[in-house]
């Protein structure tokens, strides 16, 4: 019965909130709101990004990337989840290897630390080329949780055995800028309602 009310509110609330919109809002989500976006279907263009989109903040720049929302749902809506609540601002980058990758969602700041929510593999069919976002684990495939990383090249040694779920659309240029120890000041999400 309360799972049944709990999904009859969440749907009230987006028909709300879509009917409330005005086709070109932009709705900010700085990791800061109450508000829980990461129940919505997020919109996606033909290349299958999503229309959202999100800004990792650093002292080196803003890199921004869109979620590939089809092909791994359940771990967009964990990373919009974990933005929501602010988990990453303040992070360090624990792991970067140059001409490989940066790699980043580690609390501890050893590699071995999450949120404690694991996420299953979602292996598909996207490529591993530069400024692409996967979600970092261990030897077992389900064993990602909220370290993620961006790819610095061409990796095809990857593809198909980590979920890809993102892909950067600015700010490539920041990523070799980027040290170990270098901090997230914040990751600032948008929902672009545009049509």
């Amino acid at each position: 019965m309360k799972t049944h009310l709990y999904s009859v509110v969440i749907i009230l609330f987006s028909l709300t909130f879509y009917s409330c919109s005005d086709s070109n809002t932009r709705v900010n989500v700085s990791g800061k709101g109450s508000e829980n976006f990461s129940n919505l279907d997020l919109k996606t263009d033909n290349s299958g990004l999503s229309t959202a989109f999100a800004t990792i903040k650093t002292i080196h720049g803003d890199i921004v990337f869109r979620f590939y929302a089809k092909k791994a749902p359940v771990t967009s809506k964990r990373i919009l989840q974990l933005i929501q609540t602010g988990f990453y601002n303040g992070l360090t980058f624990h792991r970067v290897i140059p001409n490989f990758i940066v790699q980043t969602g580690d609390p501890t700041g050893t590699g071995t630390g999450g949120s404690g929510v694991k996420i299953p593999l979602e292996s598909n069919d996207i490529q591993h080329i530069k400024g692409t976002i996967a979600i970092a684990r261990s030897l077992d495939a389900n064993s990602g949780d909220s370290q993620f990383y961006i790819s610095l090249t061409t990796s095809p040694h990857l593809d198909g055995k980590y979920t890809v779920f993102g892909q950067v659309i600015e700010g490539l240029e920041i990523l070799p800028k980027i040290s170990k120890g270098d901090k997230i000041l914040s990751i600032d999400l948008d929902l672009n309602t545009k049509n």
